[in-house]
C-alpha cells in the first residue's frame, strides 16, 4: 500500500492503522515523492489525496495508471461536490472518499480494492549477465546464484532499472531505504561494497566521482 497525504498526522495515522491489518504501507507527503515511489515499486492500492503540494494528485493518479500495472487508486478529497468526485473517477481512480471519513470505512474500501488488484508480475531485469527475478526475489550472474540480502537486492534493482545512467547516493537512500535515512550514513557504501563482492569479477558497478554509481554492461 502507498498512502499519499500532505497532512502528516493524517497520513501517519492512516498508515499505522492499515499496518494493524497486516498491510505493508509506505507513506509520502507530496506528489513528487509519490511519483518517485510509483516509478519504482508496484503497489496493490494507492490511497491518494487529490490536493497535494509540489505535484497535484491528478498527475500522480495519471502516473499510477500509466505504469501499466494493476494498482487500484482510492482518492481522498475535502470536496464533497458530485462534479468533483466524478472528475476524480474520470482520471482513472477506482474509488473516492471525502474527508472527514470513518476509518473503518477507509479500511473496508482499501481491503476491497486490494482483493480486486491483480498486479502484473514485474519483469525480470537482465544486464551484464546478471538476472534479477523480481517476483521470486532471486538474483544470479551467469547462472550463479547470488545470495543477496534484502538491502543489496534493493540497491541492485535501483541500479539496474537506471539502465546505465548514474544513480546518486541520495537517490539510493530514498529508493532503497526510506525518507528517514540519514544522508550522512555510510550505509550505501557498505551495501555497495558487499554487493560488489557478491557480484564477483569482472566488476559491474562503477563509482562516478562526485555523482554516484552506475551499473555497467
Amino acid at each position: 500500500m502507498l498512502v499519499v497525504e500532505d497532512e502528516r498526522l493524517l497520513a501517519d495515522t492512516i498508515a499505522e492503522g492499515l499496518r494493524r491489518f497486516s498491510m505493508a504501507v509506505d507513506v509520502c507527503y507530496d506528489g513528487a515523492q509519490a511519483l518517485d515511489r510509483v516509478g519504482v515499486h508496484g503497489y496493490d492500492v494507492v490511497v491518494l489525496d487529490r490536493d497535494l503540494p509540489v505535484v497535484h494528485g491528478d498527475e500522480v493518479c495519471a502516473a499510477v495508471i500509466g505504469t501499466g500495472g494493476e494498482a487500484r487508486v482510492l482518492m481522498l478529497t475535502a470536496a464533497a461536490d458530485v462534479n468533483d468526485r466524478v472528475a476524480g473517477l474520470g482520471l482513472g481512480a477506482d474509488d473516492y472518499l471525502t474527508k472527514p471519513f470513518a476509518f473503518a470505512e477507509l479500511v473496508a474500501r482499501v481491503q476491497a480494492l486490494s482483493r480486486r488488484a491483480r498486479p502484473a508480475l514485474p519483469p525480470v531485469l537482465e544486464r551484464g549477465g546478471v538476472v534479477l527475478d523480481l517476483p521470486r526475489h532471486q538474483a544470479s550472474r551467469d547462472g550463479r546464484f547470488l545470495p543477496l540480502s534484502p538491502k543489496e537486492f534493493a540497491v541492485l534493482e535501483v541500479l539496474m532499472r537506471a539502465e546505465g545512467t548514474v544513480v546518486s547516493v541520495e537517490e539510493l537512500l530514498e529508493k532503497a531505504w526510506d525518507e528517514h535515512a540519514d544522508p550522512f550514513t555510510n550505509a550505501v557504501r557498505v551495501a555497495m561494497m558487499t554487493l560488489r563482492r557478491k557480484l564477483g569479477e569482472p566488476p559491474l558497478i562503477e563509482t562516478v566521482p562526485g555523482a554516484g554509481y552506475r551499473f555497467g554492461s
